[in-house]
C-alpha cells in the first residue's frame, strides 16, 4: 500500500504523463476501497422458517355405526311385458303413458264384436247337439225294451248306442268351443297384471293388434315396493348372516342432495361369485314416493350395528405414504408430530382409527403437503362441526 502511494506522489509531481496521473487516481479509490471494506464476502444470518399455517380438529371417541358402503342397482320386484292374446282393432285405451297402474284396471279395449259373434255360433252348435243328444238317448231306451223282446235285432241296438255316444263326445267338444270363444270374448279386455307404472305407449287406438305378437303393447314395472341390488365382499357374508334376524337396515341414496330411503335386507345368493369373491344381496324399500326408479343407480349403505368408544378423524387427517397410513398431530409447543396410524375402516367425511390415536390429539386437516417432522405450525380455523383444541 506504501509503494502505491508513492508511487502516486511521484506521478503527481511529473506533469509530462497526465494520462497515467487520471489512470491512478480512478484506481486508488476502488482498490483502497476493496481492501478496507470488513467482512466483504460473508452471506447474512438467515432467519427462523415461519410456521406453516394449517387448519386442524381433535380426535374424539364416540360411538359410531358400523356400516358398509357400495353402489346398488334399483329393480322393479315385477316387469311385465303386457301382449295381446287376441286379434284386432284396438278401440280403447284406459290410461296414460306413465301413469301409476292397480292391479285389475282395464289397459285396453279391443274390438270384441267378432268374438261375440264367434261366442253366439258355438253356442247354438252346442244347443243343437244337446237336442240331439236328449233324442238319441230316448232311442237307446226304447230300443233296449224293444231287443229284449226280439222287435229289433242286437246290431241295431248297437248302432243306436254308438250314435248317442258320439253325440255325448260331440256335446263336450261344443263345450269346449264355448268355453273357448268366451275366453277369446275376455282377452279382447286386456287388464293390468301388476300394480305398477306404465312405459311407453307402443300402439295407439285405431291400430290393427296381433294375436300373441312378440312385440308387447306396454311395460308395467312395479315400483311399490322395489328393490336395491348390491354386492358385498365375501368376508362379510358371517357377520352379515348372523346379524340377519334382528333385521339389516339397509340406506339407498338415489343421488348427492337427495333424502336417503330406508330399506331392510331381503335376500342373499346362495353362492359367492367366484371370478369377483363377492356374494349378490338386495333390500326391500317400500318407495312409497317413488324415490327410487328402476335402473337408477344408487349409494347403498348397510348398517350392521354400532361400535362405541371409538376414536375417529376426519378422513381428510389420514395420509398415505411409503410406510403406510399416518397423521400429523400438533404438539403442546406449536410442532407438528408424524404418527403412524391404523384405520379400521373410512368414507367420505370420517376415518375410524385403530391403532395410533388415543382421542383427544389435535391432528391436521389441511396443509399436511408443506409439513416435516419438527415443523411449526400456526393453526388457522377449525373444520366445521369440530372444537380445536386450545
Amino acid at each position: 500500500m506504501s509503494a502505491l502511494m508513492s508511487r502516486l506522489r511521484r506521478s503527481l509531481t511529473s506533469p509530462s504523463d497526465d494520462r497515467r496521473v487520471a489512470l491512478l487516481l480512478a484506481v486508488v479509490p476502488v482498490g483502497t476501497a476493496l481492501l478496507l471494506a470488513p467482512g466483504c464476502g460473508k452471506p447474512p444470518a438467515r432467519g427462523a422458517a415461519p410456521p406453516v399455517p394449517i387448519r386442524a380438529a381433535l380426535a374424539e371417541r364416540k360411538t359410531v355405526p358400523l356400516e358398509v358402503r357400495a353402489v346398488g342397482t334399483v329393480e322393479s320386484i315385477q316387469t311385465v311385458a303386457v301382449k295381446a292374446r287376441v286379434g284386432g282393432e284396438l278401440v280403447t285405451l284406459g290410461f296414460g303413458e306413465g301413469e301409476a297402474v292397480t292391479r285389475g284396471s282395464t289397459l285396453f279395449v279391443i274390438d270384441p264384436r267378432p268374438y261375440e259373434a264367434a261366442l253366439r255360433e258355438a253356442e247354438a252348435r252346442l244347443a243343437r247337439d244337446r237336442a240331439q243328444l236328449v233324442k238319441a238317448e230316448a232311442d237307446v231306451t226304447r230300443y233296449a225294451d224293444l231287443v229284449r223282446k226280439d222287435f229289433v235285432t242286437r246290431e241295431q241296438y248297437d248302432q243306436i248306442t254308438a250314435a248317442a255316444e258320439a253325440l255325448r263326445a260331440t256335446v263336450r267338444a261344443e263345450e269346449a268351443a264355448v268355453e273357448t270363444a268366451r275366453l277369446n270374448l275376455s282377452f279382447c279386455t286386456i287388464a293390468a297384471p301388476v300394480a305398477g307404472r306404465t312405459g311407453n305407449l307402443l300402439i295407439r287406438p285405431g291400430n290393427l293388434v296381433k294375436a300373441n305378437d312378440d312385440k308387447a303393447l306396454v311395460t308395467i314395472n312395479q315400483t311399490r315396493p322395489i328393490y336395491v341390488a348390491f354386492s358385498l365382499p365375501g368376508r362379510l357374508l358371517a357377520e352379515i348372516q348372523k346379524r340377519r334376524n334382528d333385521g339389516i337396515r339397509v340406506l339407498a341414496r338415489p343421488s348427492a342432495g337427495t333424502a336417503e330411503q330406508e330399506g331392510r335386507l331381503t335376500f342373499i345368493d346362495n353362492q359367492v361369485d367366484i371370478a369377483t369373491g363377492t356374494v349378490l344381496f338386495k333390500a326391500t324399500f317400500a318407495n312409497e314416493i317413488e324415490a327410487l326408479w328402476p335402473g337408477q343407480f344408487v349409494e347403498v349403505t348397510v348398517v350392521l350395528g354400532q361400535e362405541a368408544n371409538r376414536v375417529v378423524v376426519p378422513a381428510s387427517a389420514v395420509l398415505t405414504g411409503q410406510q403406510g397410513q399416518f397423521v400429523y398431530v400438533v404438539k403442546d409447543d406449536g410442532t407438528a408430530e408424524m404418527r403412524s396410524v391404523t384405520t379400521a375402516r373410512t368414507d367420505e367425511r370420517e376415518a375410524v382409527i385403530a391403532e395410533g390415536l388415543g382421542g383427544g390429539e389435535t391432528v391436521v386437516t389441511d396443509g399436511q403437503l408443506r409439513l416435516v417432522p419438527g415443523s411449526r405450525v400456526q393453526k388457522m380455523e377449525a373444520d366445521a362441526g369440530r372444537e380445536e383444541r386450545p
